[in-house]
Formats: structure tokens, C-alpha cells, sequence
């Protein structure tokens, strides 16, 4: 585990020693993002802060994995392949997001979900025919398999996770956080079933994301974007996957679980009930903002939640 950790350092000092620089081009190319008028007002004033925050960490993540951790190690090939993919997708994305480019307004979400679910149903195929999983962990019951019923289970895990985690991200360090909490709980789960390259690679996710938040943090100097927030869950998912423990993603993501299902509730609500709402603002993190909890107090909060959540996640992965 000690090798590791200090890929999940050194994963933490590239990322912090590239930030400055990359946010000054992030800047200097006038990437900054457009604000929705459909948030709390008090977001209006990070309007032009740049985007596309997710290069430092993905480009952190490929600097430290491909020396490292890939040769000999071909089943890596799937979640880097996962994150390439999305990065893609966040970036053409977060393009329409710009404050120099507003009317374009990005990907629609019929678009969107479209390409998340064709990166889901390749993650699925490859899971289950050359990787050979298929099977799920049941604490306390132990191992099944599951049989070809896995091919559905792994799209859908990989397409809910992708879109309960881009929803989280909306306040400075939010999602950075949690994801890096989920991340290093899957890490230990890898390395009690002795998957050393994968608890290797969570690591270094890891470690990345907490280089991003030293720029992450409130008030932020830069937001991932898409480019950051659609890979996290992408990428979260396929490594919950590959260990086989993608039940206790809801355990581990309760935050994103939170966050994705006010979402949801708020949008069902008010279609059935002609314009009524449950929350005063969806997602959850933007319901507490108006509620009078600051920034800062919403963030660090869920993370406090995501921490032991993810904690319980291990506990229960050690009963199978």
C-alpha cells in the first residue's frame, strides 16, 4: 500500500504545483463560466471565474497512472478509456458555458445522456466479457453471480452515478470532496480484495483531487466544469465495478444519492402538482443555501457526511 500512497502524493504535488499555471491559462483564455440566473443570487458574483477545472486533475491522474501504473496492468485501460471518454463530453460541454459563448448553452440534455449512456453500455460490455465481472458482494451473504442480468445493472450504475455526481457540483469544494472521500474508501476496499492496481489508481484520483481543491476551495479560483464532474462519477462507478462492491455505492455516495434524488423530487413534484415545490431550490446543497446555511457550512458538512459514509462502506465491505 506504501507504493501506493505515494502515487496518491505525488498524484497531490503535480496537481498543486501545475494549479497556478493552469488556471492563468484558464484565465488568460478567457474561459471563465456563465452563471445561471436559475441559481441563488449570491452565485451571481463568481460569474467569469474559469472552468474546466477537471484538466488539472484527469491531466494529473494520466501523468501519474500511465508511468506507473499500466504496464502489465491492462484492466486499467477501462477507466482510463471511462475518464478519456467524459472528459471529452465535459469539455464540449463547459464550452457553452462560457461567458464568451452563452448563447450556445452546451450540450443539450437529451444529447448529454445519450453519450453518458453509450460510454455506460461500452463500460458494461468490457466489465462483463473481458473482464470477466459479473457478480455482485452482499454484506453478510457474500458473492453471486448475477449472469448476463450484470450487462443492465453496470449500465445503470455507471449512467446514475455520472449524473448524481455532475449534479453535486455547485458550491467551491463541494464535489472535490466527497469524491475524494468515496474514492479513497473504494482504495481500501481494492486493497482488501488485494487489487493493488486499482486501489493504486483510486489513490491517485485521490490525490488529484486534493491539488484541485487547494484552487477549489471558497472562494474558488476555478471550477472543474463538466470536464471534472462528469468523469468523477463515470469514473467512481467503473472502479465500484471492478471490485465488485457496487452496492454499496448509494452507502459510499450517500451525498450524491442526497443530492441527485432532491433533484428529482422537486422536478416530479412540481409537474404533478401544477407548480408547487418540496424544497426552495433544488439540488440540496442549493435548498440549504437558501435556508440560511453559508457556503462554507454546506460544504464542509457533506463532506463530514461523505467521510463517514464512506467509512461505513468499508465496515460493511469487511463482512462479506
Amino acid at each position: 500500500m506504501s507504493y501506493s500512497l505515494l502515487c496518491g502524493v505525488l498524484a497531490f504535488l503535480l496537481s498543486l504545483v501545475a494549479g497556478r499555471p493552469v488556471v492563468r491559462v484558464l484565465r488568460a483564455k478567457k474561459l471563465g463560466k456563465a452563471i445561471s440566473a436559475l441559481g441563488p443570487s449570491t452565485h451571481m458574483v463568481k460569474a467569469g471565474t474559469p472552468t474546466m477545472g477537471g484538466l488539472l486533475i484527469w491531466g494529473t491522474v494520466a501523468l501519474v497512472t500511465i508511468p506507473t501504473n499500466l504496464a502489465g496492468r491492462e484492466s486499467m485501460l477501462l477507466p482510463l478509456s471511462v475518464l478519456l471518454a467524459t472528459v471529452s463530453i465535459g469539455i464540449y460541454d463547459d464550452l457553452g458555458t462560457l461567458l464568451t459563448n452563452a448563447s450556445y448553452g452546451g450540450l443539450s440534455w437529451r444529447v448529454k445522456f445519450a453519450l453518458i449512456g453509450i460510454v455506460a453500455a461500452v463500460a458494461a460490455v468490457v466489465l462483463y466479457f473481458s473482464l470477466g465481472a459479473h457478480s455482485i458482494h452482499v454484506p453478510w451473504l457474500g458473492e453471486f453471480d448475477l449472469g448476463p442480468v450484470y450487462l443492465l445493472i453496470a449500465f445503470v450504475t455507471v449512467f446514475a452515478t455520472t449524473s448524481a455526481v455532475a449534479i453535486t457540483d455547485g458550491l467551491d469544494g463541494l464535489l472535490g470532496g466527497t469524491a475524494a472521500f468515496a474514492f479513497a474508501a473504494y482504495a481500501v476496499i481494492a486493497f482488501l480484495q488485494e487489487q493493488i492496481y486499482l486501489g493504486t489508481f483510486s489513490f491517485t484520483v485521490v490525490g488529484a483531487l486534493l491539488g484541485f481543491l487547494w484552487f477549489n476551495a471558497h472562494p474558488a479560483q476555478v471550477f472543474m466544469g463538466d470536464a471534472g464532474a462528469l468523469p468523477l462519477g463515470a469514473t467512481l462507478a467503473t472502479v465500484a465495478l471492478m471490485t465488485g462492491h457496487w452496492l454499496l455505492l448509494p452507502v459510499i455516495g450517500v451525498v450524491f444519492v442526497a443530492e441527485a434524488l432532491s433533484d428529482v423530487i422537486q422536478i416530479a413534484y412540481f409537474k404533478t402538482t401544477g407548480g408547487r415545490r418540496i424544497f426552495r431550490m433544488a439540488p440540496l446543497h442549493n435548498h440549504l443555501e437558501l435556508l440560511g446555511w453559508s457556503e462554507p457550512q454546506i460544504v464542509v458538512r457533506m463532506w463530514l457526511v461523505g467521510f463517514a459514509a464512506g467509512m461505513v462502506g468499508v465496515a460493511l465491505a469487511l463482512t462479506v
